[in-house]
Formats: structure tokens, C-alpha cells, sequence
């Protein structure tokens, strides 16, 4: 049956960003896929609660705190996959983000800072679990939590709209290197109701603004993403690598703009 391709029965994913958010909504969608997931966030309350649910679903997870920048802590998420659940599959680079801030008050520190959380960690990851991927399971899938703002034109997003396109960039790059046994593809997310937006869910102005620049009327929901990144992580995208998917609701211009002082 064609449902079948969905599933990731016993496969192994590390999901970067799993404490909350759309990271947490990948890592349970592939849980109830039939996959083991391994959560890797900053705060280990909030991965220690992303794992429980996991074993809700009847799956393996094991928890373990990484803050993406650090590479000794990324070498040791790939290690935990391996060592403590067999295998490794599918990766999620999923953590990221950077605030919005005009040009002339971007710093170079905080220009590198936001390619560094938001491009080299994904890089890093990758490149650390690839060989792990060949050697345990004959090959795999990487997903990268890419966002439209790296598409879309938008004052004040220099720094993070920048690394967000780098990061799509990069995904063409390493699928035309590392394929046919590593597929690489990339989720162009729109706005989705995370911890993110809080600001934007509760002011009911900015909200409504926000929905009716979007052609589909609302804004998205993680499990919006969480089935993309099923659909590219699982046998069902087999013969898919070097995309970047747009989920967003059908934006196709900026719709919500950040106050930025003239010059």
C-alpha cells in the first residue's frame, strides 16, 4: 500500500530543535511513523518531556542536551544514536533562529553568530553523521528547517534571512555530493504558531495582518511541517534530494514587515 512508503518502522532520526516547536512536532510524527528518535536541544526538561512522549507512541528516544554550536556536543548526538539506539537514518537540523535587527545595528559578531547557529551547525551535523549513516544503515536522509524569509525580501532580516539561504543553498550542494546514498533536502518554512510567534499570536492586530497576507488564510501549524519532513525523511521521497520545499501557506511576499528606521 502506498501509506506503507510513510513509514520509518525501526529506523533511527536525531532531531535538533526537539525540546519545543516545530522540532517536537517532527520528532513525534516520526515517532507514531515507527521511528526511534533521538532529542537534542539546549534545555533537558524540555527534550527529557519530547522523549516521553515518543515512548508514549510505543518508540525508543533518548534525550540529550547540545547546544548545536558546540561541535564536542554534536559529535556526542551522533555518538548516542549509534551507541544507544544501533543505528542512524535521518537527520532533522532543525535548530535555529535569529531575532530580527536592522542593517546598520547588525554587528559583524552577530552576522557570524547567526551563520554559525544557523548554517555551519547544520553543516557540522551532517557532515558527522553522514559516514555513521553509510556505515550502520547503507545510507539515509537529512532534512534541513530552512524558512522562507531566505527567499523573500525583508527589512531587518539581513543576518537571518542570509543564513537561511545559505542553508538551502548548501542543501543543493551536499545532495548533488553525497547522493544516491544520502538524500539532502530542505522545509522553506512560512510563519508557523511556535514559541517564535508568540508575540504575533497575541497581539490580534499583527495576527490578523499576518493571516491575510497568506493566500491559505492562516498560519501554519507544526504539523504542517512535521509531514513534509515525514514525506522527506521516509521512502516515500525516495528519489527526492537537493529540494527545497516551500510550506507556507502560499506566501509569495512578505507579510509582515518589521518597522525599520529610514535612513
Amino acid at each position: 500500500m502506498i501509506l506503507d512508503r510513510f513509514k520509518l518502522t525501526d529506523r533511527v532520526a536525531i532531531v535538533t530543535g526537539a525540546g519545543r516547536g516545530i522540532g517536537r512536532g517532527v520528532a513525534l510524527a516520526f515517532a507514531e511513523a515507527g521511528a526511534d528518535v533521538v532529542c537534542a536541544a539546549r534545555t533537558p526538561e524540555q527534550i527529557e518531556e519530547t522523549a516521553g512522549l515518543v515512548r508514549e507512541r510505543g518508540r525508543r528516544a533518548v534525550a540529550v542536551p547540545c547546544d548545536v554550536t558546540d561541535s564536542e556536543q554534536l559529535a556526542a548526538v551522533v555518538e548516542a544514536a549509534v551507541g544507544e539506539l544501533g543505528r542512524l537514518d535521518v537527520v532533522v537540523n532543525n535548530a535555529g533562529g535569529t531575532p530580527p535587527r536592522e542593517a546598520l545595528e547588525t554587528s559583524t559578531r552577530f552576522f557570524e553568530q547567526s551563520f554559525r547557529f544557523n548554517v555551519i551547525s547544520a553543516f557540522e551535523l551532517s557532515q558527522l553523521a553522514v559516514p555513521r549513516m553509510v556505515e550502520t544503515a547503507g545510507g539515509g536522509s537529512i532534512v534541513n528547517v530552512s524558512s522562507r524569509a531566505g527567499e523573500l525580501v525583508q527589512p531587518a532580516f539581513v543576518a537571518y534571512g542570509t543564513a537561511k539561504a545559505a542553508l538551502s543553498f548548501m542543501t543543493r550542494q551536499l545532495a548533488s555530493e553525497w547522493a544516491p546514498k544520502v538524500r539532502v533536502n530542505a522545509i522553506a518554512v512560512g510563519a508557523v504558531d511556535t514559541s517564535a510567534l508568540e508575540f504575533v499570536m497575541t497581539h490580534e492586530a499583527i495576527r490578523r495582518q499576518l493571516e491575510e497576507g497568506t493566500p491559505m488564510g492562516r498560519i501554519g501549524r507544526v504539523e504542517d511541517i512535521a509531514a513534509c519532513a515525514l514525506y522527506l525523511a521516509s521512502p516515500a521521497g525516495e528519489w527526492v534530494t537537493g529540494k527545497v520545499f516551500q510550506v507556507d501557506g502560499g506566501t509569495e511576499a512578505t507579510n509582515l514587515r518589521v518597522p525599520t528606521k529610514p535612513l
